[in-house]
């Protein structure tokens, strides 16, 4: 990591944690990987993203109105809430994505701030070329935010400590990495970075 990487924590939302609307099993347990690569970053002064889905009450998303998943991280919920054992600094940008009713967005490239701009224009902001990515789940949005980090060249590591996934298959968290790899993406963990 350089002066021109940024962390992003992709949806460690209490709804994809055990006792969640829509949990992850384990989810939590990726908590203090995702810890000590904020005080890393915090402590070299590189920006800290933190994605979070903020869905409304009705949308395509959910099952009721024609998508796949229950009702989760509703707009000012406490299950849209970040995990409590998550330490963002109070300097963190925060990041919303699924807001419209007619919108999936898994990936952090679709999320924006509360002044409208979107994750590449931000990165461009920053002078950010690089990712390290980490969060949930691996092969949902996880996934599709590496992917798409293709489209607008931003380097990808992704902390293999710090992701867990859904697997409503088997295996689709394996083949999750491997697909991410395929698009580019490096492999670190957390325990990697400079403390």
């Amino acid at each position: 990591m350089d002066k021109h990487s940024a962390l992003l924590i992709v949806d460690v939302q209490n709804d994809f944690c055990p006792g969640g609307a829509l949990a992850v099993a384990q989810g939590d347990q990726i908590i203090p990987a995702v810890n000590r690569a904020i005080t890393s970053f915090s402590s070299q002064g590189l920006p800290i993203i933190a994605s979070r889905d903020w869905h409304p009450e009705k949308t395509s998303h959910f099952r009721d109105y024609g998508g796949i998943w229950p009702p989760h991280c509703i707009q000012a919920t406490a299950g849209a809430a970040f995990h409590p054992a998550l330490k963002l600094p109070p300097n963190a940008l925060i990041l919303s994505k699924g807001t419209e009713a007619d919108h999936d967005d898994y990936s952090a490239f679709h999320a924006r701030d509360d002044q409208g701009r979107m994750l590449a224009e931000i990165l461009a902001d920053l002078g950010v070329n690089a990712l390290y990515v980490c969060g949930l789940a691996t092969d949902y949005c996880v996934k599709e935010t590496v992917r798409e980090a293709q489209r607008y060249r931003v380097a990808v590591t992704v902390l293999t400590d710090a992701i867990k996934g859904v697997d409503l298959k088997p295996g689709d968290s394996e083949k999750a990495v491997h697909e991410m790899m395929a698009s580019g993406a490096k492999l670190a963990t957390a325990a990697d970075l400079p403390e």
